[in-house]
């Protein structure tokens, strides 16, 4: 069965045919594009391409506001960053930014276009009592989460539970890996830090090399469960490979780390789908190489029509009938590629009782909206387990 059309993808690849578009196909443009929080790529897209003068001005006026709020989002991340220099210095712990916050530090590609609502950072297994404790003097706490939350995130998870600032409600979400000590992959975090590279305009703040970005990006986006914002992350992808792989050497060399820190197989999701959703020139030396992790024929055309339904916007103009299973089974799926069975059924059971109501969630009455203007902004509360 194809796949729904999608006229977001259609648009952000091809924006010359932004302007004729009408009233209506710009009122599903806009919902699309804010369901997988990519109005402000679009917005910015358009800039640069000298075309938002052409909008029609009720879709330039959402244009023009994501434009404002992503400048004072960077803003508030310059301030931030300041801040959490401050505590990392204290604690004599280097500072290594992760995804949406390196981004806009490095002022990388995907900086440019980017809104993301928290600050991940990864430090040693040994270092992290003591960094939690440094933010905590300084004014960070856990956020929002129940006792069982807590144990959650300490006993299973490759990250402490998300801790927000009393003040500034900016959150912060210390890792200790990239993926839970549960999941069946497994990089080893010493050659991520140790690989690490300084920020050309903030040599004090730490971001992981560009193989270990893609890589990190293809990690997050094809082992997670949640595909709310997929095809944002597929796009980062796609600016991160396009910035750092220019030749056929940095091609060997990224496959290559991929095998040394077993990250294969997300590597082979990410560039399948960037070669079949967003029409990415992938070369076919490359695919050779990864195609041992595929699956067979019909597992291959299962996996293409589950992912290529989650990858979309979850808008009522992308969805067919579906699409509501297709995004069950990758949540499912990401739950279970990160813990094992008898951990993930009463996990999964507990979540589904709490979300029904039929069981308390003591941290419900504590939940609060992040202050206007942080860069939490944009996406509201901690993410769950």
């Amino acid at each position: 069965m194809s796949l729904p059309a999608c006229l977001l993808i259609e648009t952000l690849l091809a924006p010359e045919r932004a302007p004729v578009l009408t009233m209506a196909e710009w009122e599903t443009l806009i919902g699309q594009a804010r369901a997988s929080q990519l109005l402000i790529r679009l917005a910015t897209l358009l800039r640069e391409q000298s075309l938002l003068q052409d909008i029609p001005p009720a879709p330039r006026r959402h244009l023009e506001s994501s434009l404002r709020l992503h400048q004072r989002q960077l803003q508030a991340v310059r301030w931030e960053v300041e801040h959490l220099m401050l505590a990392f210095r204290q604690a004599e712990i280097p500072l290594v930014l992760l995804k949406g916050a390196a981004y806009a530090v490095a002022e990388l590609p995907p900086g440019r276009c980017r809104m993301f609502s928290d600050f991940d950072v990864l430090v040693r297994r040994d270092q992290l009592e003591r960094i939690e404790t440094i933010l905590m003097m300084h004014g960070w706490s856990s956020a929002d989460q129940n006792e069982y939350d807590q144990r959650y995130y300490r006993t299973w998870m490759h990250e402490l539970p998300p801790m927000r600032h009393i003040l500034r409600q900016s959150v912060i979400d210390v890792h200790h890996n990239l993926i839970p000590d549960t999941a069946r992959l497994r990089p080893d975090p010493e050659r991520l830090l140790a690989a690490s590279v300084p920020c050309a305009h903030r040599p004090e703040v730490r971001v992981l090399c560009g193989k270990d970005m893609i890589l990190h990006s293809a990690v997050h986006l094809f082992h997670d469960g949640e595909f709310d914002h997929a095809l944002r992350d597929l796009f980062d992808i796609r600016d991160l490979v396009a910035h750092f792989i220019t030749d056929e050497d940095r091609w060997r060399a990224l496959i290559a780390r991929a095998e040394e820190l077993k990250l294969s197989q997300p590597l082979h999701y990410a560039l399948r789908y960037l070669q079949r959703t967003l029409r990415v020139n992938i070369p076919h030396a490359v695919h050779t190489v990864l195609r041992r992790n595929e699956p067979g024929k019909l597992g291959v055309g299962v996996q293409d029509s589950v992912f290529g339904r989650g990858l979309l916007p979850k808008h009522g103009s992308c969805d067919d009938r579906l699409s509501g299973l297709a995004r069950t089974a990758l949540y499912i799926r990401g739950h279970a590629l990160r813990m094992p069975p008898r951990l993930l059924l009463p996990h999964l059971l507990r979540k589904a009782l709490m979300r029904s109501n039929l069981l308390a969630d003591p941290a419900a009455p504590r939940r609060q909206e992040p202050l206007a203007g942080a860069a939490t902004s944009t996406a509201g509360r901690p993410r769950r387990p």
